[in-house]
């Protein structure tokens, strides 16, 4: 027997299929078959999107990548930000305790004040000097007192237009007249070219203790009378010894301080410095 034609296999074909789908549209009969036919085809359809899926989700998981880097990235710049903020929040926190106490101490103080800014320190590791942000142009005069919250700091041993020089009291060329506030014993209090300082000629049995605090005398008319200067921190008694060896800590933070207040007593006016006068102190 002669194979069919292939128009007549194809013509059966599409009556069949005309049938098939009108049967489908008006009866259920076909709906079990579809159902079985949908279990064996649904492996198909997922390996036949499996290429376009896969892409989609690696595309998605490098741009999840991508953005998930760059926030980092971010949160760490902001980080950073916030870091130097806090930091200079506290540096500014500091300084606003300092101004406050030194506001608080002009408040007290029998005497002109003006409030300047430490700008420079003097490189030479024989001089102990600062260098402020005031001068002659704001009525700073040379033998002026400066000090902190604390205690005087030193005197202004040249004042420029903008700017002056201030010798610390702890330089090994400055001496001054200090008395023991607890009893009133006058002695001579001298830098020791570093960060303390000592009391000369002090009689091996003058009545001095550690810890007792040593203000200005006013003597000389160089620094007003009555402020804070240094505590004794160390007295030692040789044997034989005509003097004592007093040894002193000043009060003011020589090493710390930002701001200085210089004053001028209201009690008499300033003496003149001139020549060896403003290495010597009083």
């Amino acid at each position: 027997m002669a194979p069919a034609n292939p128009s007549y296999r194809l013509l059966i074909a599409l009556v069949l299929a005309i049938i098939m789908m009108v049967l489908d549209q008006r009866t259920p009969w076909a709906t079990p078959l579809r159902h079985a036919l949908g279990y064996l085809t649904a492996p198909i359809h997922y390996l036949a999107h499996l290429p376009v899926d896969s892409g989609e989700w690696l595309t998605e998981q490098a741009q999840s990548r991508d953005s998930l880097q760059e926030e980092n990235r971010r949160l760490k710049r902001q980080a950073l930000i916030l870091e130097q903020k806090v930091q200079r929040l506290a540096v500014l926190e500091a300084e606003n305790v300092r101004l406050r106490e030194l506001l608080n101490s002009s408040a007290e103080l029998d005497a002109n004040v003006l409030v300047a800014e430490i700008i420079g320190v003097d490189p030479d590791p024989n001089r102990q000097e600062l260098v402020i942000n005031k001068g002659t142009g704001d009525q700073v005069v040379r033998g002026q007192a400066v000090l902190d919250a604390q205690g005087l700091i030193g005197q202004v041993v040249d004042a420029g237009p903008l700017s002056s020089q201030v010798l610390l009291i702890t330089d090994a060329s400055h001496a001054m007249s200090v008395q023991v506030n607890r009893n009133g014993v006058r002695a001579v209090l001298a830098g020791s070219g570093q960060t303390g300082l000592k009391l000369l000629y002090v009689p091996d049995t003058a009545d001095i203790e550690e810890g007792d605090l040593l203000v200005s005398t006013g003597l000389g008319q160089r620094y007003p009378r009555g402020y804070p200067v240094a505590r004794v921190t160390d007295i030692r008694h040789q044997s034989g010894a005509a003097f004592a060896d007093i040894t002193a800590q000043p009060t003011a933070r020589l090493d710390r301080a930002s701001h200085v207040l210089l004053v001028q007593s209201t009690e008499a006016p300033l003496a003149p410095v001139t020549g060896k006068e403003a290495s010597d102190g009083e």
